[in-house]
């Protein structure tokens, strides 16, 4: 992890600034005094090589430096800020994705071929197609302006964030549902649960304590890559519902070329997505016995 993070570090220094133009380029004509103040303040009109060893050495300190853009703020006071609003969203959209996804693969596989099975599936490749800011859109439209339910956005209770959690975890509850079906239509067939049913066992209690157990770990498997996408698009989302996550900060840093402000960015979501995907190895061992961690 640490080594992954100084190449993700390194390789992100060198492209923003590669990029032309700077983080103080859209400010009012300045005098050449007044620019030379300011990149002085921000050590700008230091070497490229002793600005890349500064930076990797506060980070190494957990200190993001301060923002270029956002005045009398550090880095690591937006990422606290942002941080909780972000986690609300990707916590009650994935809760959302995997109870719906789970219950409608759940049904397509125990009523195979029927009118149940082909409706979830149509239902599923919907939700994989459409883009989450369409659906965003289209939810608006719907819950807020025609059947006045929930609010359009916004930060502060959670009712603000029922309509971007749905429209965020929508895509992944589909591709959850088809794993899940897929899962349980192989682990129906097996000879344990033959076993089971044969001891007279109830339905439910065969789907629920042997069946779905079996079927958990490819959806335990996407898991991780859906935790990327979720923080991914999350970005999109939040500006969209007007949440004052790290999405929105994300975006604006890299608009206006905050360079310490995006390197923080980039730098927290790779430690949660790396994060994630070890908790996802870990919890193979927890479902499946078989499975051993080394």
């Amino acid at each position: 992890m640490a080594l992954t993070l100084w190449i993700v570090f390194t390789l992100s220094f060198f492209l923003m600034r590669a990029v032309p133009g700077g983080p103080f380029d859209e400010e009012r004509q300045l005098s050449p005094e007044q620019q030379a103040n300011i990149e002085a303040r921000y050590h700008l009109d230091d070497p490229l090589e002793k600005q890349y060893v500064d930076h990797l050495w506060r980070a190494v300190r957990f200190d993001l430096g301060e923002c270029y853009k956002l005045q009398d703020y550090t880095v690591n006071e937006v990422i606290a800020e942002g941080f909780p609003v972000s986690a609300s969203l990707g916590i009650l959209a994935l809760m959302f994705a995997l109870s719906l996804g789970l219950t409608a693969g759940t049904i397509s596989a125990l009523y195979r071929g029927s009118v149940w099975d082909v409706a979830v599936m149509a239902i599923a490749t919907v939700g994989i197609a459409v883009p989450n800011f369409v659906l965003a859109s289209l939810s608006i439209i719907l819950f807020v302006f025609i059947l006045d339910w929930l609010p359009a956005g916004g930060w502060g209770s959670i009712q603000q964030l029922i309509l971007p959690a749905l429209c965020l975890g929508a895509p992944f509850a589909a591709y959850i549902a088809r794993l899940t079906r897929t899962g349980m239509l192989e682990v129906l067939s097996q000879d344990y649960i033959r076993t089971a049913r044969a001891k007279g066992l109830r339905e439910r209690r065969v789907v629920m304590r042997h069946a779905l157990r079996g079927a958990l770990l490819p959806v335990v498997s996407y898991l991780g890559p859906a935790t990327a996408g979720i923080l991914t698009g999350s970005l999109v989302l939040e500006k969209i519902f007007f949440l004052p996550g790290m999405g929105t900060h994300f975006i604006d840093a890299a608009t206006h070329l905050d360079y310490t402000l995006a390197m923080g960015m980039v730098l927290v979501y790779t430690a949660l997505l790396y994060t994630m995907n070890l908790v996802v190895d870990v919890s193979y061992a927890i479902i499946d016995p078989r499975v051993k961690l080394d």
